[in-house]
Order: structure tokens, then sequence, then C-alpha cells
């Protein structure tokens, strides 16, 4: 008898006929109903998509929330909620984005950035930015009288910064002492500029500069040649951005194909 059931067993092993234990395909069974251990899986490939770690706790708590979620659909099924018409709208929604969110990664799979787009997109943004920075401050006041009696209370010995922290109508710079840090010199209105690169370096605007915003008083503190993020610094962020841009382009070639009536 035990050398049948022994041969039985290794038969049986051989071809694969050893069926598992239900339990060990399922996560539980809740109410009678087995609950697939795969909508563990799904869930854990949910949250790595949106790049969190996935951590033992997090694991445990996955596995929860699938028993629950059982538990809750088996309510709502004995409810009968499944064939009400709002139901039935929201599961047409969820469809339809699921599948367009399937369409998108595909094409990102079959259009994918490259190194060489990456480097493009770097090259361009270097020559965009290349040259000179400037380290600027200035006061922003409204009325061009406000600015001349700051400039002849500066002539007097008057501390730039106190002033600035004082009187300056551009709260960010205001409370840093009219602080601008560094910067590239498009960054800023035209007339603001154009002052600003011809002072020398610790000099400051011997007349006030009028500008969209009011009035300014520039002084420049320091320049130097820009200082740039290496690709490698900055590759993940071009390519998400080239990534947008591809996804962009593909929705817009999708929707002049189309015939819309």
């Amino acid at each position: 008898m035990k050398k049948q059931l022994l041969s039985g067993l290794v038969a049986a092993a051989l071809t694969g006929a050893v069926a598992l234990p239900v339990h060990a395909q399922n996560l539980a069974i809740v109410n009678g109903k087995p609950v697939p251990s795969e909508r563990v899986e799904q869930l854990k490939q949910q949250v790595q998509r949106s790049g969190r770690p996935l951590t033992p706790e997090m694991e445990g708590q996955i596995k929860e929330e699938v028993i629950a979620r059982e538990i809750f659909m088996q309510e709502a099924q004995k409810r009968g909620l499944e064939a009400s018409p709002d139901f039935k709208a929201q599961m047409e929604l969820a469809r339809q984005t699921i599948l367009i969110r399937e369409l998108f990664l595909d094409q990102q799979k079959k259009d994918p950035v490259t190194d060489a787009e990456i480097q493009a997109e770097y090259d361009k943004f270097v020559a965009a930015n290349s040259g000179k920075e400037y380290k600027a401050s200035h006061i922003l006041v409204e009325k061009e009288e406000e600015a001349k009696a700051i400039l002849a209370s500066l002539k007097k010995g008057g501390k730039f910064e106190d002033i600035a922290k004082k009187q300056s109508k551009d709260p960010g710079s205001g409370a840093q002492g009219g602080s601008l840090d560094w910067a590239n010199p498009g960054s800023y209105v035209p007339e603001f500029t154009e002052a600003m690169v011809k002072l020398e370096k610790g000099k400051t605007t011997q007349a006030p500069i009028k500008s969209q915003f009011g009035w300014h008083i520039i002084r420049l503190d320091d320049v130097r040649e820009a200082q740039l993020p290496k690709l490698e610094e900055v590759k993940p962020q071009i390519s998400q951005q080239l990534q947008q841009m591809k996804v962009t382009k593909f929705q817009d070639e999708m929707r002049a194909k189309a015939k819309v009536e």
C-alpha cells in the first residue's frame, strides 16, 4: 500500500499533476469566496509605478487592503449596485481612462526618448543660458520722486539693504535687503537688464529706472560666468520634458487625423 502511494506521488510530481493547496493560490477566503493572490501583485505594481518604495510594512497594508476591498465588493454586489446606471457610467469612464493610459504607455515604448535627443536639448539649453550671470540688488518704489529721494539718501551714506527692507515694494527681494541673487540678464525686463549690464561691479544706477513694475534703483553686486548644471544632473528632467512633448505631439497628430463630424 505504501509503495503504491509513493509511486503515485512520484508519477504525479513528474507529470505536474500534484495540485497546490487552495490557500497557496489565494490570499484568503472571504465568506467562502477565494481572493486571488494576483490582486496583491497588481496593487504592488501600481505602487511601484507611482515611484514609491515598496516596504515590508506597505506590503502588509496592501494585503489588508485587498481583503477589505473583497468584503466591501461582496456587500455592494448583494445590494445590486453593479446594475445601477451610475455604476455603469463610472465603469465606462474608468475603462476609457485606463485604455487611454495604456495607449500612451504603448506609444512611449514605440517612440522612446533617445540619448541623442537628450543631448541635443541640453546643448540648446547651454547655448541659451551661457555667458555671464549677474548678481544684482534693487529697490522698487511706485513713484519717481520716491526713487530720487532714496538715491539722495544713499549718496549721504544710507545703507542700501536697510532702505530696501523698509521701502521696496518687491516683497521677495525687499526682505533680503534688495538681493535678487544670481540670474541670467534675460530673466529681467529689458529696461532693468539694459541698466544693470552697464554698471560696474559695486556701483548703483545714478538715476531711477522705469519699468512696468515701477521705479528701480539698481546695484550690481557681482558678475560671473554662467554656472550651468552638468548633463547627468538634469538628464531625468530633460527626458521627462521630452517625453511629455512627444505625448503632446502624438495627441495632436491623432486629433488632426480623426474625422470628427
